[in-house]
């Protein structure tokens, strides 16, 4: 095994927390950030050699930016950046108040873009790296209720999907990660929007009961946190990047379903497609 260094963002809860734990109980330095890197607290005390720390809101550019330049100076080059900074919401579409869409937005969507712009021209310097985002098997299915946050998967992968041939002649890797339900604390930090009564019934309200009962997500989810961050910190030693990396049977059954009926919805439109040709 090959010592390597991981800049890691969100590092203090869920994935990111079994991630930093693991990489450093295996001897692997870890630049961790979060908005609360006390949090750390006890690995830093742990494992002083090889975690450094820095608080970290991904959304304000300007500070992102510059963690990103301390990193590279500070603790040297940088083998992985991990991108895991992320939170999820509930709401129909009607109910949504803009100040949850726009947080979103920057969070799941904006701040990846940014760190990974922020990122690149270290990597490029050092002859490549890998990156890998965080994203859920949500890019690929959606849920009544949960529409920012699919808005939000779906355009951060769009992104790195363009990107991937725009860096690979650099060295730079990309892997989108896209778990399944897992036993976090995702469930108990949702950004939920105000009911109205007219959705209640509905399934935007079902979902929104079900999502905002923590022991439903937690207890009944099939993922286990520590064999993802594992799967995660294995994936960054193959060669090629993995571009997707499904993790969860409910994840791989699910998106399995979703892309199949795509096709067949593709495949039935095929005549009217090639109708609109000259």
């Amino acid at each position: 095994m090959t010592l390597k260094t991981w800049f890691i963002t969100g590092a203090t809860a869920g994935i990111g927390r079994a991630v930093t734990e693991q990489l450093l109980s295996q001897g692997h330095r870890v630049a961790a950030t979060a908005r609360h890197p006390e949090a750390l607290a006890d690995l830093a005390e742990k494992y002083p050699d090889l975690l450094w720390t820095a608080p970290l809101d991904v959304t304000d550019t300007q500070a992102l930016r510059a963690v990103v330049d301390r990193v590279f100076t500070e603790v040297g080059p940088v083998d992985v950046v991990f991108s895991n900074a992320g939170r999820g919401s509930v709401g129909a579409a009607e109910e949504l108040t803009d100040e949850l869409i726009d947080s979103q937005i920057a969070l799941n969507m904006t701040a990846p873009i940014q760190l990974l712009r922020a990122v690149l021209p270290h990597l490029r310097a050092q002859g490549g790296g890998r990156f890998v985002q965080t994203s859920t098997m949500g890019a690929h299915i959606t849920t009544p209720g949960a529409s920012m946050y699919h808005a939000s998967k779906w355009g951060v992968e769009g992104f790195f999907e363009s990107v991937i041939p725009e860096v690979t002649p650099f060295g730079v890797g990309i892997t989108m990660v896209e778990p399944g339900v897992i036993r976090t604390t995702f469930g108990a930090n949702l950004d939920i929007a105000p009911g109205m009564p007219e959705y209640a019934a509905g399934p935007a309200g079902q979902i929104r009961g079900y999502l905002t009962t923590v022991d439903n997500v937690t207890a009944q989810a099939p993922g286990d946190p520590q064999k993802v961050a594992a799967a995660i910190i294995a994936s960054a030693e193959d060669s090629p990047a993995p571009r997707r990396l499904a993790l969860g049977s409910d994840a791989y059954s699910a998106m399995r379903t979703a892309l199949s009926d795509r096709i067949a919805e593709l495949d039935a439109g095929k005549a009217t497609a090639a109708s609109t040709d000259f």
